[in-house]
This record gives structure tokens, C-alpha cells and sequence, in this order.
């Protein structure tokens, strides 16, 4: 169980535990970024914030810059989670949802365990992303790009210190993501897309479009804000999502 515990910061359920909801961050993101989620999720749920390596408690850890690396060793890490038949479900935002769709179709193909829900957040549909390199760009640019999708704590950009801390990641997660190439194929994993109504990187449309990902069903939701409409929205989305996880297990 080591590398289970070093991939998710877990926050157990409060109630007998019903389902898993694994929880993959931005490009740059951290686990912490899931912090209050739990409070806000059914009582049966354990939250899985993943840790990805070259940062927080990870920070010695070589980082990892090839979505089929991070999507194999994801996937292996939960393995042990899925073996006991508690379901588990994955919601990814932006980069997070690209790592959350790779590693459903890993659990599918590989191990033939369908998750229970996939939530994909602020990502384009497979093979709508638009080719960009920006991770070959400036840090100035690189940064201007992130500030312009919606700024989560725009204190951060004004602090040397802390962007020497920030930019190795947020560049290596670039790379990641503008080198995948997605997978072919469908999830049988029902999904859902959400998406902020003045997000300037992921159009409504191609939100709308990840319905042609799955053959288990498909919701697009909508929500105010930007980029990152999930920090002030974050009540709207739990409850919506919420409700998306009791909706996979009747019986709860």
C-alpha cells in the first residue's frame, strides 16, 4: 500500500464508506487543492486528492512530463482501492481531467473495472484541444497564459520565491499535456463535463463534445465563471456532483 499512500492525500469517509472519488488536479495544481471538498461530498465518501511528484511533500521527486507515465502510475497506485468492489469514481479539472479520462480507460482495458462516474472539468473533449507549445515559451509567457486563464491566488505571480518553487512543475505539466496524444476509443463510464460559461480554454462546444468519449451516459453542466469557476463555485459543484455520485448507486 505504499505507493497508494504516496500518491493520495485520502480524507475518509464519515459514514460506511459507499464509494472512492478520486480527485486529479491542474496543471500546477497540488492535492490540497481538494481540501474542503469533503465537507461538501455524501458522507460515504473518501475523498483521494492526488499527489502528483515535484511538489508539497512530493517536492524531491523527479516530476513527470509524459501523460503515459503519469496515467500508468496512477493507475497502478489505485489498483489496491478498486480490488476490494468498493465503486470509485475520478473527477479531473483541466490537466487533472485528461489524467482522470487515461486512467479510466486504463482501469477498463486493463483490469476490467468500469468506474463508477468520470467527471471531467475545464478540459476539452479528446482531440478538440487545440495544438500549443507554450511550455516551450518564456516563464513570462507561460505565466501571462495561466493569469489569463482566471487567477486563483494572483498573490502567487508577484512572489519570486514562490514562482521558483511553481514553475518547474506548471512547465513539466505543460509538457505533459501538449505532448498527449489521447487515446482512441470510448469509456464505458458514464461522464460528465463541466465547464464555466466565460472559461476562455474550454469552450462550451468542446466541453459538450466529450458525450462522443463514452457509450455510459453523458451531462454537460454549465456553471458561472472562468477557468476556474470551481473555487467560488465550489458549492454549486458539489452539489451537482453529489448528486451525479448517489445517482451511480442506487442502493446508497
Amino acid at each position: 500500500m505504499a505507493g497508494t499512500e504516496l500518491w493520495f492525500r485520502r480524507y475518509p469517509a464519515t459514514a460506511p464508506l459507499g464509494l472512492r472519488l478520486v480527485c486529479l488536479p491542474h496543471a500546477g495544481g497540488t492535492a490540497t487543492f481538494f481540501h474542503s471538498w469533503p465537507a461538501g461530498l455524501p458522507a460515504d465518501v473518501e475523498t483521494l486528492a492526488v499527489r502528483y511528484p515535484g511538489r508539497q511533500d512530493r517536492f524531491t521527486e523527479p516530476l513527470i512530463e509524459d501523460m503515459t507515465e503519469m496515467a500508468d502510475r496512477v493507475t497502478e497506485a489505485l489498483l489496491p482501492l478498486v480490488a476490494g468492489g468498493v465503486p470509485v469514481a475520478l473527477f479531473g479539472h483541466s490537466m487533472g481531467a485528461s489524467v482522470a479520462h487515461e486512467v479510466t480507460i486504463r482501469l477498463e482495458r486493463d483490469h476490467g473495472v468500469t468506474p463508477a462516474l468520470l467527471a471531467v472539468s475545464g478540459r476539452e473533449a479528446p482531440g478538440h484541444a487545440p495544438r500549443t507549445e507554450l511550455h516551450t515559451r518564456t516563464d513570462a509567457e507561460l505565466i501571462a497564459h495561466v493569469r489569463g486563464q482566471g487567477e486563483i491566488e494572483p498573490a502567487v505571480f508577484e512572489m519570486p520565491e514562490l514562482m521558483e518553487l511553481i514553475m518547474p512543475a506548471l512547465r513539466a505539466d505543460y509538457r505533459l499535456i501538449e505532448t498527449h496524444v489521447p487515446s482512441t476509443g470510448t469509456v464505458s463510464a458514464p461522464v460528465v463535463a463541466y465547464t464555466g460559461d466565460a472559461d476562455p480554454g474550454c469552450a462550451v462546444p468542446d466541453a459538450a463534445a466529450w458525450e462522443a468519449a463514452t457509450t455510459g451516459g453523458f451531462r454537460l453542466r454549465v456553471l458561472p465563471g472562468d477557468h476556474f469557476y470551481l473555487v467560488p463555485g465550489e458549492k454549486a459543484l458539489l452539489a451537482d456532483l453529489s448528486t451525479a455520485l448517489r445517482a451511480t448507486q442506487p442502493a446508497r
